[in-house]
């Protein structure tokens, strides 16, 4: 079976894996005029959300870091996923049907993407990084990991290639998915009325940072929110979160920020007496410190 053209990237007139890149001046402005409101009405936010030079900088040096990372790791991404649409299910056409389907598929991978990077112990590695400080506002967006091609963040959505959507047409989903989420890190937008029952919202993302033990691994959704109220991992935004991670870091350094809990990691894999299914266990069972979430279903007005 050969490869179905796609139009999208002569539609975009670029290619899709440049699009939070081609964003990047939208994003500054945007932290630009978060931070000059803050600045003009300190009122209206707390502490926790105000800009530092050492927090803000860490933030932006992993971003740096992570798309220099994510740069390379594209190539391998789309050989892998070039070689599995050869071998797809459908030929799906592209028009708007098919956008809304590849938008609700792509959605829900993210969910349990995200839900894999809280509850293995492996891929939480990777993703502690972002949660690791204790402010929110738009420039933790940027908080990202240089080791997440290590933790096969590509695999989640391997799937829907495989389904037939073209690998351009699902990095571009992605990649509007994590651009959307660059928003919703703030502390200036409070509830959204209609729109919490179900886009993930800035309180609800608020929700996720939090390290209050009722809103740890909560809330996992990209776009949408409906997956968590589903799969019974919504929790509404009642008590001010207090964000973080239970074992705070206490350190602006980004090599620190980044490798941290792969050392942990590594020195309990290699400590003495352990067997090899505890090793297994340690590696891919639930971080240390973090309950699951009740997997009953909740109808929690937002």
């Amino acid at each position: 079976m050969s490869p179905s053209p796609t139009p999208l990237t002569d539609l975009l007139g670029f290619d899709p894996h440049l699009v939070t890149l081609a964003l990047a001046p939208l994003f500054l402005l945007a932290m630009t005029a978060e931070f000059w409101q803050m600045r003009q009405h300190p009122q209206q936010a707390p502490g926790s959300a105000r800009y530092t030079w050492a927090d803000t900088l860490s933030n932006v040096t992993l971003a740096g870091l992570y798309q220099a990372s994510d740069v390379l790791s594209a190539l391998f991404t789309l050989v892998v996923y070039n070689a599995f649409f050869q071998i797809r299910l459908f030929d799906i056409p592209f028009n708007a049907a098919s956008l809304i389907l590849l938008f609700l598929i792509q959605d829900f991978c993210y969910y349990w993407f995200h839900r894999a990077h809280h509850r293995v112990r492996l891929l939480w590695c990777s993703h502690v990084v972002h949660h690791s400080s204790e402010k929110l506002n738009l420039s933790t967006a940027f908080r990202q990991s240089v080791t997440y091609p290590l933790t096969g963040m590509w695999l989640f959505w391997l799937p829907i290639v495989l389904i037939g959507f073209p690998p351009e047409s699902v990095i571009f989903a992605v990649a509007i998915s994590l651009a959307y989420q660059f928003f919703i890190h703030t502390q200036l937008v409070g509830n959204l009325g209609w729109l919490e029952w179900f886009l993930n919202t800035p309180s609800h993302h608020r929700v996720h940072h939090g390290r209050n033990p009722e809103y740890i691994d909560r809330n996992y959704g990209g776009i949408l929110i409906i997956w968590d109220r589903l799969f019974g991992t919504f929790v509404p935004e009642r008590a001010t979160p207090d964000y973080g991670i239970p074992k705070p870091i206490n350190s602006h350094n980004p090599l620190v920020l980044t490798f941290h809990e792969w050392r942990s990691l590594l020195n309990e894999l290699t400590s003495a007496g352990l067997s090899w299914k505890q090793r297994i266990q340690t590696a891919f069972g639930p971080p240390r410190g973090r309950q699951e979430p009740s997997m009953t279903r909740r109808h929690t007005n937002p």
